[in-house]
């Protein structure tokens, strides 16, 4: 099965503001993508590119083999796409919207029953008009267009915005669906447990920046879980065992993280535990793990230009032309 989509160093500059810089990432055919990241980390800038609606400054891409920027108009009549905030006629009736969505596809509604019976959609609810809909139905209509006509890549961004509890939970079965049949999901969201919940595989954005892609599974064997331990006599002897950090010891009490395989740790604790914890592994610590990171080296980056900064100054350097456009240029920091 070809990928689904094969991004090569997109980028997208608006003057100095670097919206998107050199993203570089695959879609399998048949899975379901998780784009992850906080608001303004320029996940819906690529779905944008995808779909043609921007042009990128740099880079390419292919979306189902067809180039973005060439082939923009075909790869819109193949796909499903849910926007972010998505903007309805007020006017219509929810079933005249989705009745004029599915004629432009150009394809039958297969799918619409299906989807509008998971989400509690009903004929009479379809039948009133929008301007009465509350937030999540007009969410649900939403889901519903962009996969009434069976696309071969939907491409949904914050797709359970609005949605509920129960709502959530049975738009991730209509996601299991999808893929059952072979579909392929990419699907941004900055909403942890969603992703992890329904990816296959996700890639993490940051400030226009990939900054990691994995599978979910080991994202999460990837990072620490916390572990409690309460034991009889003495203290296990965890020295040298792998994947053990930040131990704590104390009163037949122990705490530590533990990274990878906890075979190794359990050996080391063998039969002295009396109560043993050992949390899952969440991507939502993978998450905030590699941002913690991420913040560190910026901070840390710009400790040592300060320093330089100041160095040069103690020196007694001239105030010439460059020192006093160094200095206007670090004070609009």
């Amino acid at each position: 099965m070809i990928n689904a989509i094969e991004v090569d160093g997109l980028a997208k500059h608006y003057g100095p503001v670097r919206a998107l810089d050199g993203v570089s990432l695959e879609v399998r055919g048949g899975e379901i993508f998780g784009f992850l990241g906080p608001n303004g980390a320029g996940k819906s800038t690529l779905i944008r590119l995808l779909l043609g609606f921007l042009h990128p400054t740099a880079g390419g891409a292919t979306v189902l083999g067809l180039d973005i920027v060439r082939n923009s108009v075909d790869i819109r009549r193949r796909i499903g796409y849910l926007p972010g905030g998505i903007a309805l006629d007020d006017g219509l009736t929810g079933r005249r919207h989705l009745d004029d969505l599915a004629a432009l596809s150009g394809r039958p509604p297969v799918r619409r029953a299906a989807v509008c019976e998971a989400l509690e959609l009903s004929d009479r609810v379809l039948g009133r008009r929008i301007r009465d809909y509350s937030r999540g139905m007009r969410q649900k209509l939403g889901i519903v267009q962009a996969l009434q006509h069976d696309p071969e890549l939907a491409i949904l961004d914050e797709p359970s915005e609005g949605l509920d509890p129960l709502m959530q939970r049975a738009f991730y079965t209509v996601l299991d669906d999808v893929r059952a049949a072979g579909r392929t999901v990419f699907l941004s969201s900055h909403v942890l447990s969603e992703v992890e919940r329904v990816c296959d595989r996700v890639a993490i954005v940051r400030a226009g920046r990939l900054v990691l892609t994995g599978d979910v599974a080991a994202l999460r064997a990837q990072h620490r879980r916390r572990v409690e331990l309460r034991f009889d006599g003495p203290a296990p002897d965890l020295a040298g065992v792998e994947g053990v950090s930040d131990l704590r010891i104390q009163d037949g009490f122990l705490a530590c993280a533990l990274t990878g395989d906890p075979r190794a740790f359990l050996a080391a604790v063998g039969s002295r535990a009396t109560d043993l914890t050992i949390e899952p592994a969440r991507l939502e610590d993978a998450f905030l793990e590699l941002y913690a990171g991420e913040e560190a080296d910026e901070a840390g980056l710009a400790g040592a230009r300060h320093a330089a900064a100041s160095d040069e100054g103690a020196g007694g350097a001239s105030p010439g032309p460059a020192a006093g456009s160094a200095d206007r240029g670090d004070g609009g920091r």
